[in-house]
C-alpha cells in the first residue's frame, strides 16, 4: 500500500470492488474513518474502523478486525485471525474469532462470542487512534518511508498482496444504496460496480466500471474508458472528461467538457466553456 498522505483524506474504491445487495466486497483491506455510516455490511481482508462507525450489516474479515470504541454493527462479526474490539462497541449478532480476541469494557454482543485463541479483556482500541495521529504526523514531516512501514505492519499479511490498494472511507462519510457522500476527493477504480449517487469534492472513475447513480462534485470529474454512469453528471465549478466509449445515461453540466472517441451522453449537455470531441483513427482517415 503506497502512502503519500493521511489515508483518510480521500474516498478510495479499489479495482474490482462490488456493492452487492447486503455487503460492500473487496479483495483488499477496508479502512473506515471515525463517525462514518456504512448502511450495509463489508467483506475484506483486514477491516479497521475508527470510533463511532455504524455498519448496517455483517462484517467479514479474512484476517484481522479492529473496531474502535462506540462502533455499532447491526449483524455478525466474523474474523479469520485476530480481533480488537474497543469499549462500548455494540454487535447485533454473534462475534466469531479464529484467533485471539482483545475486548474492551462494556462491549455488548447480543448473541455471544467465541474465540479459538487467547481472550484478553482490556481497552485496546486507543492504539488505532494513535496509529492515524502518528501516521499523519509522519507524513507532515516528510517521513514517508516510516509511514509506509507503519501502515504495512497494520494491514499487510503474508498471504495477501502487500501492494493491493485498500478500500478507504473517510471520516464522517455516508455509504449506502442511495448515496455515497463524502467531503473529500473520490477515486473509483477499474471494473467496479457501485449502487448509489456519488457526492464528493472531485470524482475520478476508472475504466470499465458501472455506477448506478449520478455523479456530483464541486470540482473536476473524470470518467474512464468504457465506463457507464447510470445517471446525471454535474460539477459546480469544474471540468468533465469522459473517456473513450464511455456512456453517461443522463445529463451533463460543467464548465469545459471533453468527450473521448465513441463517448455518448444520452441527456442534455450544459457546458459554460468549451466542448471538445475526440476522434478515432477511422474518423481521421
Amino acid at each position: 500500500m503506497a502512502v503519500r498522505r493521511d489515508p483518510l483524506d480521500e474516498l478510495v474504491v479499489p479495482d474490482g470492488t462490488e456493492a452487492k445487495e447486503v455487503a460492500l466486497e473487496t479483495d483488499g483491506d477496508v479502512l473506515v474513518g471515525a463517525r462514518s455510516t456504512i448502511e450495509f455490511g463489508v467483506r475484506g481482508r483486514n477491516v479497521i474502523a475508527g470510533e463511532s462507525v455504524e455498519f448496517g450489516g455483517e462484517i467479514e474479515a479474512g484476517a484481522d478486525c479492529r473496531l474502535d470504541m462506540w462502533c455499532d454493527v447491526a449483524e455478525n462479526v466474523l474474523v479469520g485471525e485476530d480481533a480488537y474490539i474497543g469499549e462500548r462497541v455494540h454487535i447485533g449478532g454473534r462475534l466469531k474469532v479464529a484467533g485471539d480476541l482483545d475486548i474492551g469494557d462494556d462491549v455488548d454482543i447480543e448473541e455471544g462470542f467465541e474465540a479459538n485463541g487467547w481472550i484478553v479483556i482490556r481497552n485496546p482500541m486507543p492504539t488505532i487512534v494513535f496509529l492515524f495521529v502518528y501516521l499523519k504526523h509522519l507524513l507532515l514531516i516528510g517521513e514517508e518511508d516510516t509511514a509506509q512501514r507503519l501502515i504495512s505492519e497494520m494491514v499487510d499479511d503474508e498471504e495477501g498482496d502487500p501492494d493491493a490498494e485498500p478500500l478507504v472511507i473517510p471520516r464522517n462519510a455516508t455509504v449506502g444504496d442511495d448515496a455515497w457522500r463524502v467531503s473529500t476527493p473520490a477515486t473509483i477504480g477499474d471494473g467496479c460496480r457501485l449502487h448509489g449517487n456519488v457526492r464528493a469534492e472531485t470524482i475520478d472513475v476508472g475504466d470499465d466500471s458501472n455506477v448506478f447513480g449520478s455523479l456530483r462534485a464541486r470540482g473536476d470529474v473524470t470518467v474512464g474508458d468504457g465506463t457507464r454512469i447510470h445517471g446525471d453528471l454535474t460539477t459546480r465549478n469544474g471540468d468533465v472528461v469522459v473517456g473513450e466509449d464511455a456512456r453517461i445515461l443522463g445529463d451533463v453540466s460543467c464548465d469545459d467538457l471533453e468527450l473521448g472517441p465513441g463517448a455518448e451522453v444520452d441527456g442534455s449537455i450544459r457546458a459554460n466553456g468549451e466542448i471538445t470531441m475526440g476522434t478515432t483513427e477511422r474518423d481521421r482517415e
